[in-house]
């Protein structure tokens, strides 16, 4: 705990860039962290550590302490006070895009698999060798989850340990290294709080958090890199549906595959969404939202759509394809299975026909960035079935209103999902 407030206490904004598991309380709170004199005087662990900035300001390097925690990335903020001022952004308009922080995490691992003390830097470009293991053969991997403000100005994640636990499964079956569970969930915190007046206001949005865990070592062959890095940036993003929730239109894609069994398509690796940009895109080019994929063998088995999970509902029944290797353990999939079996729905994960969207009350897709995205128009072989129009279905409404009251702290966390931070 003290180590990450040391690491927190040197940073100051980027002036160039404007079922259940145990529920943890991270009390870091704006206070302790502004009070930084205070914890420069404990050394932290060796878990985390601060780079320096190369080209200081001089009114900022006269604030530096002279110690060994601050290398050159890390300078000490201007104010000493106990909040923490929003950045100035127009967060009545914030999309979802790319906005540039103050901060990102990096964590090196060598080739005997063990993971170096991690850093915040400022966040920016990165260097890598025309010849590594992630330009050259794909080898990487990332995640996507989000933070979000309370009305008490503390901070929410949401369930991260899922994300850490996804990552190690995927860097098994790409033969790479990965962080453990808490060095994963630490680096998040110490990232989410580094960025802190880049978390929208309550109700105006969220954080969005990227992890990535790329071979960074340089390899010709074809062969695992010798290298790795973990590394972590944000950016704070809208709500998804602004103005207002609009229902997608699907089409059903039955020559071109997302993925093959014993592939990869149950891991979140990078290639396997490059590979879906092409039918996505013809899609959208005659109007639709985005895709839906068949499985490759018998071409009549629900799979996924393009980065989202896919559940159909007929009566008091929510059925979803169940994961078996070419579809992706999401974690809002998963927390909707939750939550959808306490408020006593029947929830069947298993082979769902395509024809079984003829006869469907409801289907609504589900991912990190959209929650629960109601679908429409569904269109198969030239025939289109329409569902919702202008809105949430009473199911996808549901279940979208009590799993987001949730993520923001709105309601009361029986599940034991949120990690909060102070």
């Amino acid at each position: 705990m003290e180590s990450s407030r040391a690491l927190i206490a040197g940073l100051q904004p980027n002036p160039l860039a404007h079922p259940c598991r145990q529920r943890h309380i991270l009390s870091l709170s704006s206070a302790s962290w502004e009070r930084k004199l205070k914890l420069f005087s404990t050394p932290p662990s060796p878990k985390l550590q601060l780079q320096r900035q190369s080209h200081l300001s001089g009114s900022n390097a006269a604030r530096l302490p002279s110690s060994s925690l601050l290398r050159r990335d890390a300078t000490l903020s201007d104010t000493y006070s106990d909040a923490v001022e929003l950045a100035n952004l127009d967060w009545d308009n914030l999309g979802f895009g790319l906005l540039p922080t103050d901060y990102m995490y990096s964590m090196k691992c060598d080739r005997g698999g063990n993971f170096s003390n991690g850093e915040l830097q400022r966040f920016g470009n990165i260097e890598l060798n025309p010849s590594s293991g992630v330009l050259n053969y794909g080898q990487g991997l990332f995640e996507g989850l989000k933070a979000y403000r309370k009305h008490d100005d503390s901070i929410l994640l949401f369930r991260p340990e899922e994300n850490a636990l996804r990552m190690r499964m995927g860097a098994e079956r790409m033969c790479m290294p990965a962080p453990t569970v808490d060095q994963f969930v630490e680096a998040v915190k110490a990232t989410v709080l580094a960025n802190k007046r880049w978390i929208p206001p309550t109700g105006k949005g969220s954080l969005y958090i990227r992890p990535l865990l790329m071979g960074t070592g340089a390899v010709l062959g074809l062969a695992p890199a010798p290298e790795y890095t973990f590394l972590i940036y944000v950016s704070p993003v809208g709500n998804y549906f602004k103005e207002g929730v609009a229902p997608i239109s699907l089409v059903v894609e039955h020559e071109l595959h997302r993925a093959t069994p014993g592939g990869t398509g149950g891991v979140k690796t990078i290639g396997n969404y490059a590979a879906v940009l092409k039918a996505q895109s013809a899609a959208k080019a005659k109007g639709y939202s985005d895709v839906l994929y068949l499985d490759c063998v018998h071409k009549k088995y629900l799979e996924e759509v393009s980065s989202c999970n896919i559940f159909v509902v007929k009566g008091n029944v929510i059925s979803t394809p169940a994961v078996k290797g070419t579809i992706l353990p999401g974690i809002t999939r998963k927390s909707i299975i939750d939550v959808a079996c306490s408020q006593g729905f029947q929830v069947e994960e298993r082979l769902v026909e395509v024809g079984e969207l003829l006869q469907a009350d409801e289907v609504f897709c589900t991912g990190t960035a959209v929650v629960i995205s109601p679908v429409g128009s569904i269109t198969y072989r030239g025939q289109r079935v329409s569902y919702v129009e202008g809105g949430f279905g009473p199911v996808a409404q549901r279940l979208y209103s009590t799993l987001t009251s949730l993520q923001m702290g709105l309601i009361e966390d029986n599940m034991n999902w949120t990690v909060q931070l102070r």
